[in-house]
């Protein structure tokens, strides 16, 4: 059987941790991409290419979710999705230029491979009826994918960004196409616990990319001083304050929450689909704000510097406090504060950039995402024992 019983909670499987690999490949050639490339432009080229990767990541995860990964016919499909994703993370690097073509054929290679594989597999099942619809969107975003990888520059931009546009928008419409109609998140039903699985083990993913490129900066120095094992440690205090924050307890209660909820489809495509994008960017950003503190502990910030060690624990935050808005309903105040306090610290630093070092900087940012951590912890253990007493 093909389809993925529903009686019980499915694994995450070892197919799909293999899966995963070319994804640890990707999210370093991302954070590399931010690292040489710190500039408007190149941000903007980094967030693009982190949406197509974080899109087709997250498809393969639907379809996991409804398919079977270790039926023989899924782990092929998947090891061809493999195939098809280290093409376009080794593309990355220059997917705004020479390769542009090379990652545009591998994005679409991928995204309309799988959707073609499900909507043949489940073709007499519900699910089979959305998947026929995801495979029509992304034949037209094929077009303008390819359509911008021949023609370049400013029409690659303008024809890229529609294609993301169309491929993000068509869930919140139902997939709608003429002659084919739509269909609705009442037939999305997730297996909650496996998709709360998948997405927490990206979030892994992306906290070991900052731990190794925290590893490598310090291993790479000509020379350890005070100053830069300061840096290294701050760095490390950081990403585990942002394991803290996300795993501690909201992970679990989120998946209970939505696996209650009347429509996980609906529900389950904006925690986990759409919310956890900032999360995931976030982790990328910060990890190329500890290369350079760590490279440069004492020396002088530029834009750059401030913003990615303090803008991705910001992003990261910001983007836990939307999925928990999500999944609980109303904004945690101590996020919004914690942002508030990254933001302000941010503006006064670009505004006076001799004041401070790049040292400094990391120390407050894991100052502030750690206090974010034990409130939380806290504020846990007073529910439990309020949960006890009563």
């Amino acid at each position: 059987m093909i389809l993925r019983p529903r009686e019980r909670a499915a694994k995450v499987v070892p197919i799909e941790l293999f899966f995963d690999l070319v994804y640890v490949f990707a999210i370093t050639q991302l954070s590399h991409l931010l690292l040489e490339h710190l500039d408007v432009a190149g941000a903007a080229q980094t967030l693009l290419l982190t949406l197509a990767g974080w899109w087709a990541w997250m498809y393969a995860t639907w379809m996991t979710n409804y398919l079977d990964p270790d039926h023989p016919a899924m782990r092929l499909t998947m090891a061809g999705m493999m195939l098809a994703g280290l093409a376009m993370a080794a593309a990355l690097p220059q997917a705004f230029g020479a390769r542009a073509l090379w990652f545009a054929a591998a994005y679409v290679t991928l995204q309309v491979g799988r959707s073609l594989v499900v909507a043949v597999a489940a073709r007499n099942e519900p699910i089979g009826h959305t998947f026929r619809l995801i495979l029509a969107w992304h034949a037209v975003s094929a077009v303008l994918w390819i359509g911008g990888a021949l023609a370049g520059g400013t029409g690659q931009v303008v024809l890229w960004v529609a294609a993301l546009l169309v491929e993000f928008a068509a869930p919140w419409h139902g997939y709608r196409m003429p002659l084919l109609g739509r269909t609705t998140t009442a037939d999305w039903s997730i297996d909650t616990a496996h998709m709360a699985e998948r997405c927490r083990l990206f979030v892994i993913l992306a906290l070991g990319e900052s731990v190794l490129i925290t590893g490598l900066t310090l291993a790479e120095g000509d020379h350890l001083s005070a100053a830069t094992a300061t840096a290294f440690a701050v760095a490390f205090l950081t990403s585990v304050a942002m394991w803290w924050v996300y795993f501690d307890r909201t992970a679990d209660a989120a998946a209970e929450k939505v696996a209650e909820s009347d429509d996980t489809g609906r529900l389950g495509r904006s925690a986990y689909t759409y919310s956890h994008i900032p999360i995931v960017a976030g982790v990328i950003v910060a990890a190329v704000g500890d290369e350079l503190a760590i490279a440069h502990p004492l020396g002088g910030i530029t834009p750059g510097t401030a913003l990615t060690v303090l803008g991705g624990p910001a992003l990261f935050l910001a983007g836990h406090a939307v999925f928990q808005r999500v999944v609980f309903g109303g904004f945690p105040a101590g996020r919004l504060v914690a942002v508030g306090v990254l933001a302000v610290a941010a503006v006064v630093v670009l505004l006076a950039p001799s004041l401070i070092p790049p040292l400094a900087l990391a120390v407050l940012a894991a100052l502030v995402v750690g206090g974010v951590a034990v409130s939380d912890s806290r504020r846990h253990r007073r529910a439990s024992r309020a949960d006890l007493a009563a």
